[in-house]
């Protein structure tokens, strides 16, 4: 499978959905080539000509799980896909407020890097200038607007995954796999969207 790279924020429901499928998949060993990129919701809502998030003292903690994730990608790449996880995780499943520097330590602390660490990282204010270039390149490249996005051959498409794999690593893999193919399969299909799900 060609590469992809996929963005992410915390934030957002549908985010997880389709960032289980491929920790799933290559957990399972999907030999695949993904690069986790970083997008701040947060930003994409400040209104034109507004103080940009990563600028606003005041907004530092909408960033703080997104710029924890990008330290354990950068600097714990082994533990980057169960830290990813935990951090969804948390979010979603558990209701935690990942903008408090106290529950997102302990997060990460008990996925198992040291949540200490990361946050003294966060403060040297370098993963933030990282959010930042990927978010703006993310905007400026390919016209970016939310999560998930993934991107192949320099082409994006937003990808609205309704349902999480539940454990089931050949359903990742498939999906997300169907993904992808979907660029070379269908490069004029620019939205398709069933009008109602059967739940």
């Amino acid at each position: 499978m060609k590469p992809f790279s996929v963005n992410w924020d915390y934030r957002c429901p549908f985010a997880r959905n389709a960032h289980e499928h491929v920790l799933a998949a290559l957990a399972d060993g999907a030999d695949w080539d993904v690069t986790f990129v970083p997008f701040s919701l947060n930003q994409v809502h400040v209104p034109e000509g507004g103080t940009p998030v990563w600028d606003e003292p005041t907004r530092a903690p909408d960033l703080l799980a997104l710029a924890a994730g990008v330290v354990v990608r950068d600097q714990y790449p082994d533990e980057f896909g169960r830290v990813h996880g935990a951090l969804f995780t948390a979010r979603h499943d558990e209701a935690l407020d990942l903008r408090v520097p106290d529950v997102l330590s302990d997060v990460l602390d008990r996925a198992g890097v040291p949540g200490a660490k990361v946050l003294a990282e966060i403060e040297s204010g370098g993963p933030i200038d990282l959010i930042r270039q990927a978010h703006e390149q993310a905007v400026g490249e390919w016209r970016v607007f939310g999560v998930p996005t993934f991107v192949v051959d320099g082409r994006a498409a937003f990808v609205r995954l309704m349902s999480r794999p539940e454990g089931d690593a050949a359903l990742a893999r498939r999906t997300i796999e169907g993904v992808v193919q979907l660029f070379d399969a269908q490069p004029d299909l620019n939205e398709f969207k069933f009008t109602t799900l059967s739940r």
